[in-house]
């Protein structure tokens, strides 16, 4: 037989239970990541390269994720309005921010920036993309070196289009403005669209744009692509010469997107969101649509991302002090 316990031995033993069933409670409590939906907040207007890019990306992210990942333009001042929205968002992973060479190149144009590397941390590296130097179809120019001679002829006559000013486009525009010492006006328009009607339009004489934001105007042929600043000529448009080939050496610039989050976000949440993007990017079909608009889709780990991040601080710092630029 077996022995019955005394009372005050079986109330021990049910406090023991309880207290084991309490510590267990919290972890029994925790949510699983994600539970509800997502935003990523972009700083680039809605139609650009990078938003077509980012808005597929989210949609894969919420098919694989199982929750809604909505994306949010918040287009000012060069970026820091959208980070300072993230930065400001409880650090919980749900918020996170979308972020490229604009983002280096704001923590020297501004006066009052953010810096990524104190207030954010990368989750991954998401595509690589290069710009491209167009003209109206109809123009005179045929070439860019046709532009440049141009230029040299007619000091402020050629007007160039880019995207919102401190953009890395805008950037690109105004130092191949400083390098060639040409008298030209860069101007820059609130969005992609406005800058291919522009060019359209015959307002500008040339614009600097990346290929996802000119893809069908050059398919229509309405816009002729003269150089790309790519170190290679791109596979879409194998006609179209690097700079270096149409004359302008050592003028090679790329551009990039990552995902970002607060720098207290909880690392195993970003954890399941580098791991779900990484296996979306390593898709065939995503690498074929990334280059249907002129990227190639890389996930970078979080510490390359931070490098890249952090050369192109010091990058594009040289080149706005090189330039003359203001801090705004």
């Amino acid at each position: 037989m077996f022995a019955i316990p005394r009372i005050k031995e079986t109330v021990v033993l049910v406090g023991l239970i309880a207290a084991a069933g309490l510590a267990c409670a919290p972890v029994l409590a925790q949510e699983a990541f994600p539970s509800r939906s997502m935003k990523i907040v972009t700083p680039l207007a809605a139609g650009s390269a990078s938003d077509i890019a980012l808005r597929f990306l989210a949609d894969r992210l919420s098919l694989r994720l199982r929750v809604p990942v909505i994306v949010e333009n918040q287009p000012a001042a060069g970026g820091v309005t959208a980070a300072r929205s993230v930065i400001n968002a409880p650090h919980d992973g749900y918020t996170i921010a979308w972020f490229g060479n604009n983002t280096a190149i704001s923590v020297s144009l501004f006066a009052q920036p953010f810096d990524p590397r104190k207030e954010t941390k990368p989750i991954v590296g998401v595509s690589e993309f290069s710009y491209l130097f167009v003209t109206n179809a109809e123009s005179p120019y045929k070439s860019l070196q046709d532009l440049i001679s141009a230029a040299r002829s007619k000091p402020g006559t050629i007007n160039v289009g880019t995207s919102s000013a401190g953009t890395s486009n805008h950037l690109t525009a105004l130092l191949f403005k400083s390098v060639l010492n040409l008298d030209i006006a860069v101007v820059p328009y609130r969005g992609p669209s406005e800058l291919s009607i522009a060019l359209i339009r015959k307002d500008v004489d040339l614009v600097v744009n990346a290929y996802g934001g000119l893809r069908q105007g050059i398919s229509d042929k309405q816009i002729r692509a003269l150089a790309t600043t790519s170190s290679a000529r791109l596979d879409e448009l194998p006609d179209v010469p690097t700079m270096a080939v149409a004359g302008v050496p050592d003028f090679e610039i790329s551009s990039w997107n990552a995902l970002y989050a607060p720098a207290r976000a909880p690392q195993p949440a970003l954890d399941v969101v580098r791991q779900a993007t990484t296996e979306i990017l390593s898709q065939d079909d995503v690498k074929a649509k990334f280059r249907e608009i002129g990227f190639v889709a890389q996930a970078l780990p979080p510490d390359l991302q931070d490098k890249r991040m952090r050369s192109e601080i010091d990058r594009w710092a040289k080149v706005i002090a090189d330039s003359g630029i203001e801090r705004r």
